[in-house]
């Protein structure tokens, strides 16, 4: 077959060029350093992800990997192939891209990375709103309270809770949202209400070692002024749920996002403590440049800045 483009003449060759999966799962298995788990990935046999390997390695005439029982790494020469199976399959993205939302479709794939308290609180139900408005699209939502590595996990874009944020990345701000101080009713009597930063060395803080979290310390706003409050405590969990558990129980002063508490704020299980000082936590998303210029995460983005702003509520946003 031949086809005439820009004057000149194209023909395919005789031995067939690679399939597009074949290159797609030549990259899970380069990214992964292994068949078992581009097999999970990729939802396939060990067997058959080897089979596929073979293939391409026969039709591009060359060895892809060095393999011992062991150790699995790329020949020089698949470090080359690598090179350019990425250039093709992301050319060949953005050319089913294109021409789906030609057609008005949205189709592909997201893998979206987030914490497990906003991501099962929050953000799985404004996944789950897009998915009605694009069915075609495959979702997958990760959680985890580690931070995601983008490149090496194959996640597409990350909503992050705080703004200590991975400067290799992309950022979009997609809405205000900041951490308070608040406190059980119970605890409060007993230890009574601080009247300054000062007074927290004082008090039982509830301290959390998690992801962008500094471990003994607060740095604290009102606004004007930025404080680093030393803590002195005896309780502490790198899991969000159980320092807020520990808070309504009444063993001390929590700092925590706003719309973490917000419920029981409104309840009054807890009060906010100082309340003229907060954390800045605004709520992102990452991506690498890929990323940025995939047409189904910007529209996923922005679906996901106008339903946050959409639903918004007053403890959300930080707003009085």
């Amino acid at each position: 077959m031949k086809i005439l483009l820009a004057g000149k003449s194209y023909q395919k060759p005789l031995q067939g060029w690679p399939s597009i999966e074949d290159l797609y799962v030549f990259i899970s298995v380069a990214r992964h350093d292994g068949f078992g788990r581009a097999a999970i990935e990729l939802g396939q046999s060990p067997s058959y992800i080897s089979k596929r390997i073979a293939i391409l390695e026969k039709q591009l005439e060359t060895r892809l990997f060095f393999r011992t029982n062991r150790v699995m790494r790329l020949t020089p020469e698949g470090e080359k192939a690598l090179e350019g199976a990425l250039q093709v399959v992301q050319e060949m993205d953005g050319f089913l891209n294109n021409f789906r939302q030609w057609r008005g479709e949205l189709t592909g794939e997201i893998t979206v990375g987030c914490s497990f308290g906003f991501g099962q609180d929050y953000l799985s139900d404004a996944v789950s709103a897009f998915i009605h408005q694009h069915p075609s699209l495959n979702i997958k939502l990760m959680l985890s309270d580690r931070a995601f590595d983008l490149l090496q996990s194959g996640t597409d874009v990350e909503i992050c809770v705080g703004d200590d944020l991975n400067p290799s990345y992309i950022a979009r701000r997609l809405i205000a949202n900041r951490r308070i101080l608040c406190a059980a009713p119970a605890y409060l009597s007993r230890a009574g209400m601080p009247a300054s930063l000062d007074a927290l060395i004082h008090h039982s803080c509830l301290i959390i070692n998690e992801r962008d979290n500094s471990f003994g310390n607060w740095a604290l706003t009102n606004g004007e002024q930025q404080v680093l409050c030393r803590l002195n405590s005896h309780y502490s969990s790198n899991s969000g749920k159980v320092i807020l558990h520990w808070a309504l129980q009444g063993h001390g002063i929590a700092l925590r996002s706003a719309w973490d508490v917000a419920p029981y704020l409104a309840t009054g299980e807890l009060v906010a403590v100082l309340p003229q000082w907060y954390q800045e936590a605004n709520i992102w998303a990452v991506y690498t440049q890929r990323g940025a210029e995939s047409q189904r995460i910007k529209v996923f983005l922005d679906f996901l800045a106008a339903y946050f702003n959409e639903k918004s509520l007053p403890e959300m946003t930080g707003r009085p």
